[in-house]
Order: C-alpha cells, then sequence, then structure tokens
C-alpha cells in the first residue's frame, strides 16, 4: 500500500492510468484504524489487478475537502483520475468494501 501525501496524491491517484483503491482515514478515528487490517488484506488479494493507497486527512485537509471527504473513514475507487465509486461511514464494512472492489477489477 502506497503512502499518499498532499504532494504525491495527484500523480499517485488523478494522473495514473487505471484503477487506485484510496482508503482515507486519520489518527484519530477509531472505526478507521479497524479497518486497516481488512484494507491491507484486500491490497495483497486484489493488489495487482489495482493499486491499493492510503491518505491520512490530518495531514492533508484541504486535500481531502477538494475530494469531498467530509466524514470518515471513506473508501474510494478511482478509475484514471476520476472517482468512480466510494463508500463512507457506516457503509465501510467488509462484505462492501471488497463487493466494490470486485466491481472495479
Amino acid at each position: 500500500m502506497i503512502d499518499l501525501t498532499k504532494e504525491t496524491f495527484e500523480a499517485e491517484v488523478l494522473q495514473a492510468d487505471g484503477t487506485v483503491f484510496v482508503d482515507f482515514y486519520s489518527d484519530g478515528c477509531m472505526p478507521c484504524k479497524a479497518l486497516e487490517p481488512f484494507v491491507k488484506e484486500m491490497a495483497g488479494k486484489y493488489g495487482e489487478h489495482m493499486k491499493f493507497a492510503g491518505l491520512n486527512t490530518t495531514k492533508a485537509r484541504r486535500l481531502a475537502i477538494s475530494q469531498k471527504v467530509l466524514g470518515l473513514p471513506v473508501m474510494a475507487i478511482y478509475k484514471n483520475g476520476e472517482k468512480a465509486e466510494e463508500l463512507v461511514k457506516d457503509d465501510c464494512t467488509h462484505e462492501n468494501i471488497e463487493e466494490m472492489i470486485k466491481r472495479h477489477l
């Protein structure tokens, strides 16, 4: 999994060819911390089909807002630089995350 920063987000996500899964999280978000091992598991399982990355929104607040990330956790799929689908807050269940990934393989 790639650790994104506000400096690398554009190149790694918005200018990327293909599909990118982005985990938007923050240090103080307990649901985000609980999902982290599962997201890493998904990266191991599907990482050859799409890029997996995470952005700590505490360190990139303006960037998160520009991506319309207003609550956490948010799991998003980008295709060729455009947000194709996202799951927000209570929709970020293990089942929903894996189903979303499979839809974009």
